[in-house]
C-alpha cells in the first residue's frame, strides 16, 4: 500500500530527452508530501516547475495556434475532497496551473478567456510574453520544443488525500479557440475518493471517450492502476496518441502509446 507518492508526465510524444525534467518536478513534489504537505499542493508546484522549463508544451513552452502569433492555455487542478479549478484560453500569464489554483477559493470552477486573464491581474499575475515557442513557424513550434503534448501530475498525502495538476499550451495545429480535454472534467482529469488519474494525448478522442473517468472507475472497481490505465487506452483507436498515469493507494502507473516522459516516486507503508 501506499503512503504517499507522486506521478509526473511530459505529455504523450515527449521524448526520454524530457525525463530529467520530470524526475526534477517529482522530486520536489515528493519532498513536500514527505515534509507533510497536501498532495494538492504538491502536484501544482510538479505542474508550475514543468510550465517554468521551456522544453514542455506548458507555460512558457506553449505551442502557437495557426494563426501563427497566439498562444492560448488549458489548466486544471481538482483534488478528491471536491476542489476544482479550471482556467480555459488564457492568455499572456506564464503559470496557468497556479491561476487553475487560484480558482479554487472562489465560488467558481471554471474560467475562460478575458475573465481568467482579469482574475489573473486582479491577483498580481503580470503579463507575461516571453515564451519559448514564439519563434515557431506558422502553428508549428521553435526548434528547442521537446514536449509534445499536456503536462500532468497525480498524487496522494500522508492524509489519504488524492490530488491532481494538468497544464496545456494545446496541439498543433489548432484553431484560435480550440479547447481540448485538460480542463475538461472526466475527459483529461479526474480525482475522488479512490485515485487521480490524468490523460494526455489528442483531446478530442480523450473527451469522446470521458477517459479520465472511464480509468478511474475502473481503479474504484479494485483493478489495478496498470490494467486500468493500459485499458484506458485501449478504448482510443490505434495510431491515436495517447498516455495516462494514475495513483491509488494500492499502486500507480503511467502508460502511453508511444514516447512519455514521465516518473514516480512513492512511499509505501509499513507491513
Amino acid at each position: 500500500m501506499i503512503s504517499y507518492g507522486v506521478v509526473v508526465h511530459g505529455g504523450a510524444g515527449s521524448s526520454g530527452e524530457l525525463s530529467e525534467g520530470c524526475r526534477a518536478a517529482c522530486e520536489a513534489a515528493f519532498r513536500m508530501l514527505a515534509a507533510g504537505n497536501s498532495a494538492l499542493d504538491a502536484a501544482v508546484e510538479a505542474a508550475r516547475l514543468l510550465e517554468d522549463d521551456g522544453r514542455f508544451n506548458a507555460g512558457r513552452g506553449s505551442v502557437l495556434r495557426m494563426d501563427g502569433e497566439t498562444i492560448e492555455m488549458d489548466a486544471a487542478v481538482a483534488d478528491s475532497t471536491g476542489k476544482i479549478g479550471v482556467v480555459i484560453n488564457i492568455r499572456e500569464v506564464k503559470n496557468p496551473v497556479l491561476v487553475a489554483l487560484a480558482v479554487t477559493g472562489t465560488p467558481h470552477v471554471a474560467l475562460a478567456g478575458r475573465g481568467a486573464e482579469a482574475f489573473a491581474r486582479s491577483l498580481g499575475f503580470a503579463p507575461y510574453h516571453d515564451f519559448s515557442r514564439k519563434a515557431g513557424g506558422r502553428g508549428g513550434t521553435s526548434s528547442d520544443t521537446i514536449g509534445a503534448d499536456t503536462i500532468g501530475v497525480v498524487a496522494l498525502d500522508r492524509r489519504g488525500i488524492f490530488a491532481l495538476a494538468t497544464s496545456t499550451g494545446g496541439a498543433a495545429p489548432m484553431m484560435v479557440g480550440r479547447v481540448g480535454d485538460t480542463p475538461m472534467i472526466g475527459c483529461g482529469f479526474y480525482a475522488g475518493p479512490g485515485a487521480a488519474v490524468a490523460v494526455t494525448g489528442l483531446g478530442e478522442e480523450s473527451i469522446r471517450k470521458m477517459l479520465a473517468k472511464s480509468v478511474y472507475d475502473m481503479i474504484a472497481g479494485e483493478m489495478d492502476a496498470l490494467s486500468a490505465c493500459e485499458k484506458g487506452i485501449g478504448l482510443v483507436a490505434p495510431g491515436i496518441k495517447m498516455g495516462v498515469i494514475a495513483i491509488s493507494r494500492r499502486d500507480w502507473s503511467a502508460k502511453a502509446s508511444g514516447p512519455m516522459a514521465h516518473c514516480g516516486m512513492i512511499c509505501e507503508k509499513a507491513q
